[in-house]
């Protein structure tokens, strides 16, 4: 069974990539890639006492989404939204247990409620006033091709565009040397079911048992490896190079998911 979706906005930041006109220049290989520190704004939208208590992670998925929407000329108000991550907020589960580990057990209740796996989800409605369907998953080392197969399969299902975020971010030690993610990641896909004329590319999605391939650019591949969410970087690549082509991407153990790049008329 195949899966045809139309892609119309792409938002990304990651070390050494900041947002999708520049990020398709080094996939294209038209600019070469150089690692540096990702720079993220604030979180649009949100008020001032919520813009206060995000972290890393939401902020990281508030950058990607508002960039595909606004790429698009989307409303956000009116779009359902699959959030994706392998870890969620790592840096907020690090001090939650570094507090229960600590004589004072007691944990703030900001670092509460910002540690369930759909707090990004529940900012993103506060901040678009978005009362539209949001799933939020994981699936370890395959959460971008599970977010990838949930969001076009609502697209299908209900013939709406829906909005994919993909994010992770690093552990602090100790658990980082258990959970290596060496690097923090965001994109986000609005995808539709029917073409437009902004329509950057189709996607057509399937299952399979074909190996995932890597990254020609050693140090993008580094990158492609660091983070889940970087599983995404060769359809990236292949949206970015503007031809027809297909990819592989990391799903479950044994099984890939394959997607068909149709770049747009």
């Amino acid at each position: 069974m195949t899966l045809t979706v139309h892609l119309q906005g792409i938002g990304v930041y990651g070390p050494g990539l900041t947002g999708w006109a520049q990020t398709a220049e080094v996939l294209a290989g038209r600019s070469a890639y150089a690692s540096a520190p990702i720079q993220l704004p604030a979180p649009e939208a949100l008020p001032a006492a919520e813009r206060r208590r995000a972290g890393t992670t939401i902020k990281l998925a508030f950058a990607v989404g508002f960039e595909a929407i606004r790429q698009a000329g989307a409303d956000a108000s009116t779009l359902r939204s699959v959030f994706t991550s392998s870890g969620g907020d790592c840096d907020n589960c690090h001090a939650i247990l570094e507090t229960l580990a600590s004589a004072d057990r007691a944990v703030s209740p900001t670092r509460f409620h910002n540690s369930v796996h759909n707090a990004p989800s529940g900012y993103w409605s506060i901040a678009t006033a978005c009362r539209a369907t949001t799933t939020s998953l994981c699936a370890y080392d395959g959460s971008f091709a599970a977010g990838l197969l949930e969001a076009a399969t609502q697209v299908r299902s209900a013939q709406e565009p829906c909005l994919l975020l993909t994010y992770d971010t690093p552990y602090p030690g100790p658990l980082g040397a258990s959970r290596r993610i060496s690097q923090p990641f965001g994109l986000a896909l609005l995808l539709a079911p029917t073409p437009t004329p902004g329509t950057l590319a189709t996607l057509d999605l399937a299952l399979s048992q074909q190996a995932p391939k890597g990254m020609d650019d050693a140090a993008l591949d580094a990158l492609r490896l660091g983070a889940p969410a970087a599983r995404s970087l060769p359809l990236l690549q292949g949206i970015a190079r503007g031809a027809r082509g297909d990819v592989a991407l990391e799903y479950l153990e044994g099984m890939s998911l394959d997607v068909s790049i149709r770049p747009a008329a």
